[in-house]
């Protein structure tokens, strides 16, 4: 017995529990039956479990901490700043006197401020879907009440009984967050791009679409200088063909030379009503300044993801680590991936590639199907649709690697007529060509072997 441990005493519930100098490293309960003394616990603190759950919100966190029996132990309210998120670390510590690695958070927001903090004072952090949180809620009340304190009680005791239903979660590598957040930048511009040049197009359909023969991409800097020299058939008429030629040098323009451009811009106009020409062009001439600065951003962006994906190639290796290939040149050796789809994978993906996990990239980028089996259906038959639980910008990029490969591989080419053969909707057979395609490249990274073609006709 412990020098310090104190006389046990017999109480009409039983024997009460015995108090020593190691009562923070113990906890140990009693209870009488039979006539006998039986130990019911005796766990040390530091091995066991405690599970927090932070209901996320933009001012402040609702915390409810509950122990490896389900028991509440405590329930805050922290408010989102530097101090808040602070002390609810400390106060997460000092209420369960245990390890920050015996303490398993839930969160729904898998980063943000307050996951990275769990994670720097070392705590387990597991995220989960809301959707699959709905679900967890109607264990606790079926009348459809919500609140931010139920909120964090649900994920707690959610995380102690279904853990397997929640994503681990890990700090990633700075050069990768910020290739991610430059990843999601370049989409962003692009889409942007893409809404000004619509706007562009509608507005020459109104006074100007002889022009519009005259380039594919309207957002491009040379056609907008091309619009800029001859904004109206007016100007049209009165431009010499030599300015336009050496418009066309200055831009790099060799599909057409100033004849075919002036013959073109000169066919008969449009009638229409006065001021139609003068609200058109100045809205045009409003869009076109924010396109050139777009288009400026796009490439820096580029630039950027380039170097970054450059710096991911050529780090050197961990103590320890053998100089094998890296993941982003095995990566970059598959076909139809190009600086686009090699930045989303290794951004939106980095912890399922890391692990080479071949189920969950495919789940999360959206190319595994969902099956629907009922016994309503006339002869239980089970229907096959997409899966729209996923990353919407890892189900973009995969899409357009598995377009670009049905072009360059021989074996997506064929992959892809088979399937649309069998009567697959294009899309369709896109995703099973990136689900292969995945496939693939798990196992590449798995050997630490690059994409070899000739390697993959003989199989």
């Amino acid at each position: 017995m412990c020098p310090g441990a104190a006389a046990v005493t017999d109480t009409p519930w039983g024997v009460a529990p015995q108090r020593c100098c190691c009562e923070r490293q113990y906890r140990a309960g009693f209870e009488r039956h039979g006539g006998r003394t039986i130990l019911k616990e005796v766990v040390n603190v530091n091995t066991r479990k405690w599970f927090a759950g932070v209901d996320w919100a933009t001012e402040e966190h609702a915390v409810c901490l509950i122990d490896d029996a389900g028991d509440v132990l405590g329930e805050r309210v922290f408010p989102h700043t530097g101090t808040g998120i602070a002390e609810m670390c400390t106060w997460l510590l000092d209420t369960t006197g245990a390890v920050a690695a015996a303490l398993h958070v839930a969160i729904e927001m898998p980063h943000g401020a307050v996951v990275e903090t769990l994670l720097e004072r070392g705590m387990v952090v597991h995220s989960v879907n809301p959707k699959q949180l709905d679900r967890f809620r109607d264990r606790f009340t079926v009348a459809g009440a919500k609140d931010d304190r139920r909120d964090a009680r649900v994920l707690a005791d959610s995380l102690r009984t279904d853990a397997k239903c929640f994503r681990l979660l890990r700090l990633d590598d700075a050069t990768v967050i910020e290739l991610r957040e430059w990843s999601r930048m370049a989409d962003d511009l692009q889409h942007e791009r893409v809404r000004l040049s619509n706007r562009i197009r509608q507005q020459l359909l109104r006074y100007y679409p002889q022009m519009l023969e005259l380039a594919d991409d309207v957002a491009s800097d040379a056609f907008l200088a091309l619009w800029a020299l001859v904004p109206t058939p007016k100007h049209a008429a009165r431009v010499r063909e030599k300015a336009v030629a050496k418009l066309l040098i200055e831009t790099r323009v060799r599909r057409y030379d100033a004849n075919h451009v002036l013959s073109t811009l000169r066919q008969k106009p449009l009638t229409v009503a006065p001021g139609t020409t003068e609200a058109a062009t100045a809205h045009i001439a409003s869009v076109a300044e924010r396109l050139r600065l777009l288009n400026r951003q796009i490439k820096d962006a580029h630039r950027r993801l380039d170097q970054l994906t450059s710096d991911l190639a050529t780090r050197e290796p961990e103590p320890g680590q053998l100089n094998e290939q890296r993941d982003v040149d095995i990566l970059r050796s598959l076909p139809g991936v190009g600086r686009i789809v090699l930045a989303t994978l290794l951004a939106e993906a980095s912890q399922p590639l890391a692990e080479r996990d071949y189920h969950a990239i495919r789940t999360l980028a959206g190319v595994a199907p969902v099956t629907k089996n009922s016994g309503k259906r006339r002869g239980n038959r089970s229907i096959v649709v997409m899966r729209n639980a996923c990353s919407l910008r890892l189900r973009d990029a995969l899409y357009h690697w598995a377009r670009v490969a049905t072009q360059h591989d021989p074996k997506s080419r064929v992959a892809y007529a088979e399937l649309r053969g069998r009567g697959h909707s294009h899309g369709r057979a896109l995703r099973t060509v990136a689900d292969r395609l995945l496939r693939v490249a798990c196992a590449m990274l798995r050997e630490r072997k690059l994409f070899d073609i000739s390697r993959r006709a003989a199989a």
